[in-house]
């Protein structure tokens, strides 16, 4: 302690961790819904806090976009600061007909196109999926809280812009939604013995075009938001 990119001391991150990818919206979960909450981390400006939520401790930590920068945070939340629990919560472009913007996804599993996993030197192809008992927790909220939730594969994707779009052929397999972390995050969970699950908010509707705005990204999905809290909250230890 502290790591190349995390200056907060030895204690200072509660044992489940909240992982949006941008900063900013870990700045607004903690002053919006967490109490006593406490900057932990501004190296690079990839803000961290920990607070309280219903009295229990969690800390909220910044991202950053794609494998390899989830690679880095997660692996170093898991490792040195004895986090037991991340919670991913961002956003996504879904790729079927009946995901409309402001609806849930939780990743069950996550299909890439990233070389992530081939730093294990398997035998084979590692299938990266969420722990089911966050999974199990995170569904039974929301459907108490009576939202549309989706759960199922999306796709980590390496490109944000694509020559070719790889659109259908994720589609056809049944896959729900782009995004860009969770495959770096359920390979870090699982070499690390830990637990991990991806909450995404659908931004993006890639079959119409619809979108959200910048603004809204940053701060209007609270509902995705609650129930990754809740999901926090309901865990032992």
């Amino acid at each position: 302690m502290p790591t190349p990119h995390i200056e907060a001391p030895e204690g200072a991150y509660a044992k489940t961790v909240l992982m949006p990818g941008d900063p900013l919206r870990a700045k607004f979960i903690a002053q919006t819904f967490l109490t006593d909450a406490v900057q932990v981390n501004g190296v690079r400006g990839m803000l961290g806090f920990t607070g309280k939520y219903k009295g229990k401790p969690v800390s909220v930590q910044g991202s950053g976009m794609g494998c390899p920068s989830m690679g880095i945070y997660s692996y170093e939340l898991f490792h040195f600061y004895g986090v037991d629990n991340i919670i991913r919560v961002g956003t996504t472009g879904s790729i079927q007909e009946d995901l409309h913007i402001g609806d849930l996804v939780i990743a069950l599993g996550a299909c890439t196109n990233s070389n992530f996993a081939a730093q294990y030197q398997l035998p084979g192809t590692f299938a990266p999926i969420a722990s089911f008992p966050l999974v199990k927790i995170a569904q039974a909220i929301a459907q108490e809280k009576k939202l549309r939730c989706a759960v199922g594969n999306v796709a980590s994707n390496d490109t944000f812009y694509d020559d070719v779009s790889p659109l259908e052929g994720w589609k056809k397999m049944g896959v729900l939604a782009f995004e860009m972390e969770s495959t770096a995050l359920y390979c870090n969970a699982a070499r690390a013995g830990k637990n991990a699950m991806t909450l995404l908010t659908v931004s993006d509707e890639l079959l119409t075009h619809k979108a959200v705005s910048p603004q809204e990204r940053q701060t209007a999905f609270t509902a995705m938001m609650e129930v990754a809290l809740e999901t926090a909250a309901a865990l032992d230890g």
